[in-house]
Order: structure tokens, then sequence, then C-alpha cells
């Protein structure tokens, strides 16, 4: 019964695309019928100027909530080569799209016999909007809509996250399939991880706001010293960017310094399966039995959260 709900689900999300273009999807607020959230398809390929200054424009006001000071990355830098990879879920407050509550701005990555690698990107969400669980949302729906337009029911789409942010590195073990590095028992490395780490490593760097003199660790896939001194670099002891599950925080805190400014580099992929866990937030995966009581490694401040 459960399967056949979470299939009308799949099934109910590609009906509520009302207007498909080759640029943008409008997804409809069933309460009063108007656009909500709009997941935007390389954006710099087909807004015309006065459009995309008007679009990045309202993004930046959104992303200040997020930032002490804005950082030259991302749909932040508002040119049109910046734009014109991106597959963007914004959630807008109103149908005249005055003001955006939040927004996930993803990246296409092109790797060699692989095709193109979905970096989750960057998400941010005013702070009165948060209650609303639009983090969340915003990713599910940008990943749904590229693998809607790639792999629709069958296939997989290669996804890759980069970050020290623990929530948001439990969250990606959590709702993709076959994500490296991870606690959970059936997570291995491929030769397919092993390829896209390498071309992330190589050519995607500036993609991933990672620091050129970063070290990468192939082995464990970390950035040692990848957001050393910029508003990226994360305090473990800040709760706030924790996850609710403390076992899965601390095997991340164990593979990370916080104080060199390291990021992990996840690698994994979306299915249809692991959309309709990721919309459901349905967790029934079992940890490693090694991993149930890791120890917090004492580097740094990290031996504070143990």
């Amino acid at each position: 019964m459960k399967s056949l709900l979470s299939l009308n689900c799949v099934f109910s999300y590609s009906i509520r695309i009302l207007k498909s273009h080759k640029s943008r999807e409008v997804l409809v607020n069933k309460k009063n019928k108007q656009p909500w959230i709009e997941v935007y398809y390389k954006p710099g390929l087909s807004m015309n100027e006065a459009e995309l200054d008007d679009f990045t424009g309202k993004i930046k006001k959104t992303a200040q909530f997020c930032f002490t000071s804005l950082p030259d990355y991302q749909v932040m830098r508002g040119t049109r080569e910046e734009l014109s990879d991106k597959v963007i879920a914004v959630a807008w407050s109103d149908s005249d799209r005055s003001q955006v509550d939040g927004f996930c701005s993803s990246v296409l990555l092109p790797v060699e016999r692989i095709g193109e690698v979905l970096h989750l990107g960057l998400t941010c969400v005013r702070p009165e909007a948060r209650s609303r669980g639009l983090t969340h949302v915003l990713t599910h729906k940008a990943v749904a809509s590229q693998l809607l337009r790639t792999s629709p029911l069958i296939g997989k789409l290669w996804i890759s996250n980069c970050a020290a942010v623990l929530s948001s590195l439990v969250n990606v073990a959590v709702y993709f399939e076959n994500v490296y590095p991870s606690p959970f028992h059936r997570s291995r490395k491929t030769n397919e991880h092993v390829m896209i780490s390498d071309a992330i490593n190589r050519y995607h760097r500036d993609k991933m706001y990672i620091n050129r003199e970063a070290e990468f660790d192939p082995d464990d896939f970390i950035f040692r010293g990848s957001v050393n001194g910029t508003v990226f670099q994360k305090d473990s002891s800040d709760c706030t960017y924790h996850h609710r599950n403390k076992i899965l925080n601390r095997y991340y805190q164990h593979l990370m310094d916080f104080n060199r400014g390291d990021e992990i580099l996840q690698i994994g992929y979306a299915s249809t399966f692991a959309a309709i866990r990721h919309m459901l937030r349905i967790n029934n995966r079992r940890i490693h039995p090694s991993y149930l009581e890791v120890p917090v490694h004492t580097r740094g401040r990290m031996a504070q959260t143990a």
C-alpha cells in the first residue's frame, strides 16, 4: 500500500508541472491555484538582460540572510555564464514573484564517461520562511525536476555535495543512493565515484567554491582546507548546523578538521525510489555496526561535541 501511495506521489509531481518550458517549470500551490515554486533550467540561456538582472537581484536579497557578506560565487555573480549551467528551484512569496522566500541553486557539471552530474550547490531560505521546511522541499524539486528531465522512472542521476555542514552531509547520506562517504552498510565506492570525484578535483573547484590550494584526499573524499577563512567555514560546536541524529553527526565529524576548514565531498545518485524517499522523508537504512560508537577525533574544536 505504501509503495502505491509513493508512486502516486511521483506521478502527481509530474502532472503538477502545468507549464513545461525549456527553461522553466511552474508548480502550482493547490490552495490558491497560484504559482508557488518554480524550477528554472539553465536560465542564463533563455532570460534577457532585464529578466536576468531582476532574477539575480531578488536571489541576492534572500542570500543576504544566509551570509555576513555575499561570496563571489554561484548565482551571486549574476552573470549569464554563471546561470547557464544551473537548475534553480525558487520559492516565491506570491504569484507576482515579488520576493524570493528561498532557493536551491544546483549546478550541472560535465564529467567524461558519466554525463552531467548535478551538484546540489547552494540553498538559502529567509528566516521567516524556515519553519515551512523549504530547504528540504527546494532540494527535492531541483533534483526531481532534473531526474524527470533525464531519467524518468528508470535510470539514475549522479549527484554531488561538498560541505562542512553536518545536517547537509547527513541528509544527503540518508536520502540518496550509494553515497560515498557514508556510514550506511551498503554504501561503497565505485569506479563512477572515483571518476566524478577526480573530475571535480581537477576541473570544477570554482563551481563549488573550493580553495585552489586545498588538498584532496581521494581515499576519504575530503578537501583539506577547502573553505579556511571563508564564510563557509563552520565551527563544529555550533549546533545550528548539526543533524538531530548524533551518531551520523559524529561519523562526519570524525572525518573533518573544522579548524583547518575541511569539507567532505559526497558522491551518490538519485533515482525514482530515492526521490520518493526524499519526498516522504523515509529513512529505513541500517548504519554499519562499526560506526555505532564512532569516537569523535580530537582535532581542534571537534572534541567539544563528543
